[in-house]
């Protein structure tokens, strides 16, 4: 009880990065149970880690806004089951009904668990790009995913949204307004923010990284992603409730996502401006960032994948 109220005391000063106090979550598929962020927010915390047969692919957060007129979730989960298990936990918190799924992207552990909610009557909504993903690749994914959860994955099919927009769509449920935003590219395609005005709370997907180190990936243009941070950063946002890692701020965020893609390419400018080659932007010093998780298998290949993207700008 004691670490509980802790916890919440420690809320608005410094979440958890700074000791946000998630709990295990043994006798349930969720890697940990959903914490209290604010009055009516509660997130799941995922593992700041690959997805895998041991987490049964929660490795990303899945947050939930309570409202007196019903739930929103983010994130339909990586299958089936867990998404099921997301919404007992939901369920013994709240008689509220969940009204809607939202996907921050088309990547699997986001959208993966879609066909349980609207076997609920739940509609599914995304970007238009996050369909567009699931419909090029989404049997690919469920396929990586089938053969990494194994009988976790059971009941889990392929499900596209059941509605899109392009850039804003705002859900009005009881006193929350809830606007669903696409700021721009980020680091794949879909990205959305889900903004809380009211509450000066972003849930920002993989807008935003701090416990763990951001991925590049082939699809990802951190030039527009820099860009389209500058219009994130103008929400002003008290609490960030990023895709993975506990509840944080705009400082943290900033300096995990923006300052590491800032370093980043200028170190590779510097090599291109002196005709200098791949092994070398393998050898940039990124040891300010090696005790973020995951970052054994990310920080060579960010700045390989960076190279040879931005040879090309």
């Amino acid at each position: 009880m004691m670490g509980k109220k802790l916890c919440v005391g420690l809320l608005l000063l410094s979440f958890c990065s700074v000791g946000f106090c998630a709990k295990n979550a043994s006798s349930s598929l969720l890697y940990s149970l959903p914490i209290q962020v604010t009055k009516n927010v509660w997130s799941a915390i995922g593992a700041t880690a690959p997805p895998t047969y041991e987490n049964s692919g929660h490795n990303n957060n899945l947050t939930f806004i309570i409202t007196s007129a019903g739930v929103v979730v983010v994130n339909a989960g990586d299958n089936y089951l867990l998404a099921k298990a997301l919404h007992q936990e939901i369920k013994a918190l709240t008689n509220q009904p969940v009204k809607y799924v939202v996907l921050e992207n088309g990547q699997g552990h986001a959208a993966l668990g879609s066909n349980y909610w609207q076997q609920q009557g739940v509609p599914v909504i995304a970007h238009i790009e996050t369909k567009q993903e699931l419909e090029s690749h989404g049997y690919d994914i469920l396929d990586r995913m089938r053969r990494g959860r194994k009988e976790k994955s059971k009941g889990t099919e392929l499900a596209l949204p059941d509605e899109t927009f392009a850039d804003k769509k705002v859900i009005q449920l009881g006193e929350e307004r809830i606007e669903l935003l696409h700021l721009g590219p980020s680091h794949s395609p879909g990205d959305i923010v889900v903004w809380l005005p009211n509450q000066s709370l972003v849930i920002a997907g993989d807008m935003a990284f701090h416990k763990r180190l951001l991925p590049v990936m082939e699809h990802t243009d951190t030039a527009a992603w820099l860009e389209t941070w500058e219009t994130f950063a103008n929400l002003d946002a008290k609490i960030v409730i990023p895709g993975h890692g506990g509840p944080t701020n705009m400082q943290e965020v900033t300096t995990y996502t923006h300052d590491y893609l800032v370093y980043m390419r200028e170190q590779i400018n510097k090599i291109l401006e002196n005709d200098g080659t791949l092994h070398e932007a393998t050898k940039i010093d990124q040891s300010a960032y090696e005790h973020l998780d995951v970052f054994d298998e990310l920080g060579l290949r960010n700045a390989s994948t960076m190279f040879r993207q931005m040879e090309f700008e």
